[in-house]
């Protein structure tokens, strides 16, 4: 069958740093993704402002919640810090509601994680990654990619090593591909559920999968 469009894919990373290895393995998984046929986009963080501490009119907020209700499909890249995920990589999470008006904008979307760290090869950030991810109502892909001693992983020019590691990005974009192309199709009604029906027609009572069936309330 042929596309309609391209996966639309937006990329998150977490650091502000000049050379910033989360950015630059997102930079990576970009150019495979780009090469599948994927449109990409990354968001730069610089000058997000704190949550709370202003308003979504904010230029920055505006723009990451754009891209956001734009996007098919999320890549978060995140460095270890401190055994987690970076602050700058929370904070962009929490600039995305839950509920923008009748709009979910991550709701019924994939997500694939990435992780970078300085020392050894660690599972802590993608963990806490897919938790949020999974409070945001995400499809995260069952495969993910953590890169141990990134400063020896990319070259001068950013581009990253052939190794084991940039193999493991290679398949996670992939993966994160096939799996947007398989749900884009199905996402209304993976993500249809019953309370959300009953909120909005309190005449539902107990009918389910769009009237398909009904369970009878439960009698002592």
């Amino acid at each position: 069958m042929p596309l309609t469009h391209p996966p639309r894919i937006l990329f998150l990373y977490g650091s502000l740093r000049e050379r910033s290895f989360s950015r630059l393995a997102a930079e990576e998984a970009a150019r495979h993704l780009t090469a599948m046929g994927a449109e990409v986009r990354l968001f730069n963080p610089s000058g997000l402002p704190l949550p709370h501490s202003t308003d979504e009119r904010h230029p920055k907020v505006a723009e990451l919640r754009s891209l956001v209700e734009w996007s098919e499909g999320m890549v978060w890249s995140s460095p270890e810090i401190h055994g987690n995920l970076s602050g700058l990589m929370k904070m962009q999470i929490d600039w995305i509601p839950l509920n923008n008006g009748a709009v979910r904008p991550t709701q019924g979307k994939t997500l694939a994680v990435m992780q970078v760290s300085g020392g050894s090869q660690s599972f802590n950030a993608v963990n806490s990654l897919r938790v949020l991810g999974r409070w945001m109502r995400m499809f995260t892909i069952p495969n993910q990619s953590s890169v141990a001693k990134a400063y020896e992983q990319f070259e001068a020019d950013g581009r990253m090593k052939d190794s084991g590691y940039r193999d493991r990005i290679i398949d996670v974009m992939e993966e994160l591909y096939k799996f947007t192309l398989l749900v884009r199709e199905q996402k209304d009604h993976l993500t249809d559920r019953y309370s959300e029906r009953k909120a909005q027609d309190p005449q539902a009572g107990y009918a389910i999968l769009h009237g398909s069936g009904a369970v009878a309330p439960a009698t002592a």
